[in-house]
């Protein structure tokens, strides 16, 4: 029996997560949002969101970002404006999952039908540790942009040792940085320690700025604050890799004449092909296992 995709809006990496998903047995696609794409894809649907008729769909793929607050997805590929709201989520009478990179409150409301499961990718381990890859190299990018000076044997502090701060401290080591991390958990500054790099906790952040020539924050929370960017040299950068709004007081940074970037979507910029395949070979795990199970 046939499985019913929809995709509902997107960046570039979901040209290459549109292919993969072509790639399941029996699928039928449904792309919404994609009338303005130039390149085609034999044996889809371009469908307009009103004419889905969703107690037929199994699945709902939504963008990385989900919706904003107001229930609006991200069309970049279309000049159409769509809204999801509960009202329409509700006429969902199957099981169906929704797929989204994030979710916030307003999404998370909209899903609450016994029949949707809503699945936030980025919440996933597997898929925040292979979105690490482009987002580290994303940042070395924004690093060589922005500075007038190698990575090799400059100061770099990272701020937060998840699944991306890890993988950040990581790279610009490999790359000859000189990289300290700050973290709150114990255990995370041990193991930053056994990697050879510098350690210290978030709270002591302002003890070492001053000492610091690019500084990373992974922490979607407000932690390089006035007190930690008073201690910076003015030649220094942050680039904050944190969802929106960022972990930087940025306009107190623009006030010091210190460069604050806040990075948003680096895997979309630097490497949509391999972040579009991240995306897709799980949703494809999730609804191939959804077929056996049914």
């Amino acid at each position: 029996m046939s499985q019913i995709i929809a995709v509902i809006g997107g960046d570039a990496r979901y040209l290459e997560l549109i292919r993969q998903l072509q790639t399941l047995p029996d699928a039928i696609i449904m792309l919404v949002g994609y009338d303005k794409l130039e390149q085609g894809y034999i044996g889809l649907k371009q469908v307009d969101f009103h004419e889905l008729e969703l107690d037929t769909l199994d699945a709902i793929v939504l963008p990385i970002t989900g919706t904003d607050p107001e229930g609006y997805v991200e069309t970049i590929f279309s000049d159409q404006t769509i809204q999801l709201t509960k009202e329409w989520l509700d006429q969902i009478t199957k099981s169906t999952i929704v797929f989204t990179g994030i979710s916030n409150d307003y999404l998370n409301a909209i899903s609450a039908n016994p029949a949707i499961s809503l699945i936030p990718l980025l919440d996933r381990d597997d898929v925040a540790i292979y979105n690490s890859i482009p987002t580290a190299e994303g940042a070395i990018m924004m690093a060589i942009e922005n500075t007038d000076y190698t990575i090799h044997s400059s100061r770099v502090i990272v701020t937060g040792f998840g699944r991306v701060g890890n993988t950040v401290a990581n790279k610009f080591s490999a790359l000859g940085a000189k990289v300290a991390v700050s973290a709150r958990n114990i255990k995370d500054l041990a193991r930053i320690n056994e990697m050879g790099l510098t350690a210290f906790p978030l709270e002591k952040l302002y003890d070492y700025t001053s000492e610091c020539d690019l500084l990373i924050n992974t922490i979607p929370a407000l932690v390089v604050n006035q007190r930690a960017i008073q201690q910076l040299q003015s030649s220094a950068v942050i680039i904050d890799l944190a969802s929106k709004p960022g972990g930087t007081d940025f306009e107190y940074a623009r006030k010091r004449g210190i460069k604050a970037i806040l990075a948003r979507s680096l895997p979309s910029i630097v490497a949509p092909k391999t972040a579009g395949k991240i995306l897709g070979d799980v949703v494809k795990q999730i609804m191939m296992e959804e077929r056996s199970t049914s």
